[in-house]
């Protein structure tokens, strides 16, 4: 197939890019900058210049490829709103692009609310309208079925890990740099699912080679892992005391990634292997964080 993606240079979208190149598709990668299509034509994708508000670019993309893998978010945490916006916005244009058309169109999304609970494929996100987090992009994406599109949803575990990773397991460990300590929210109970950025990259592959219609997966290679055992890991390899944060200091000490290391979000991933055949194989993230790749400057 050829396989238009959004965020085809980022963190999780180069991972996907080069698992599709693998596996022979062909791949038209969005690219906002020069850095970006230079380093998807490298590995011998197609580009097709534009970013998220660049609808117009999106609907060209769609038409002009077998199917479409939606990741690209703006991960604007001060401004939910804008990134709520442009995620509906490139969500509809890219659906309605696909319409009558049954070709799959996989999208990003994140874990299920908190629930008391590990989550699992069948719960339904309780996001609806654009003015949900994430614009509600993942109900929008599925009415689209309706429509003629084959939908698959991808909800990623708050962990996306591995060597070269900026995102959230970053900035916990820059948290700690700057403070002096490796902190955990409260009593550390909390649970965080984790996937190694491979694992991630080839469910995503299964899921588009499958692309049963409605079909919703869930990218993680662990259910949960406590904040306070991540914290204990991260006090190793940077050499600081381990300490609790109360919760009304949560913020104050972690900086805006504070709100997320407080979420107890555990996910299980059983039905997704079940149906996919797909086991995580990669480290896990407590290995990543001995193996020292989230402390090289």
């Amino acid at each position: 197939m050829r396989v238009f993606i959004t965020g085809a240079s980022g963190w999780i979208g180069s991972a996907v890019t080069d698992e599709l190149l693998a596996n022979g598709h062909a791949v038209l990668g969005l690219a906002r900058s020069d850095g970006s299509a230079a380093s998807l034509q490298a590995k011998g994708a197609d580009v097709l210049r534009g970013d998220l508000d660049d609808l117009a670019s999106l609907r060209a993309g769609a038409a002009d490829s077998d199917a479409v893998i939606h990741l690209a978010n703006k991960h604007d945490f001060a401004h939910p709103e804008i990134s709520n916006k442009a995620e509906r916005d490139a969500v509809e244009a890219l659906g309605t692009a696909l319409e009558g058309s049954h070709r799959p169109f996989v999208v990003a999304s994140g874990v299920p609310g908190m629930l008391g609970r590990p989550g699992t494929e069948t719960d339904v996100s309780p996001n609806h309208g654009p003015d949900s987090p994430r614009g509600g992009s993942e109900n929008r994406a599925l009415e689209f079925i309706d429509s003629g599109v084959s939908t698959v949803i991808a909800r990623f575990a708050p962990t996306v890990h591995g060597a070269g990773d900026h995102g959230f397991m970053s900035a916990i460990v820059a948290a700690a740099r700057e403070k002096g300590v490796s902190g955990y929210p409260g009593d550390g109970a909390n649970r965080w699912p984790a996937v190694h950025r491979s694992d991630a990259a080839r469910l995503v592959r299964l899921g588009l080679e499958d692309a049963t219609p409605g079909l919703v997966l869930h990218a993680m290679g662990e259910e949960g892992i406590p904040s306070r055992t991540i914290a204990e890991a991260i006090g190793r390899g940077l050499g600081l005391p381990v300490e609790s944060v109360a919760p009304d200091d949560v913020l104050a000490h972690f900086g805006w990634i504070g709100m997320f290391f407080s979420w107890d979000v555990p996910a299980s991933s059983i039905l997704s292997q079940q149906r996919l055949g797909w086991t995580p194989t990669g480290p896990t993230l407590i290995e990543d964080l001995d193996a020292g790749v989230y402390y090289l400057r």
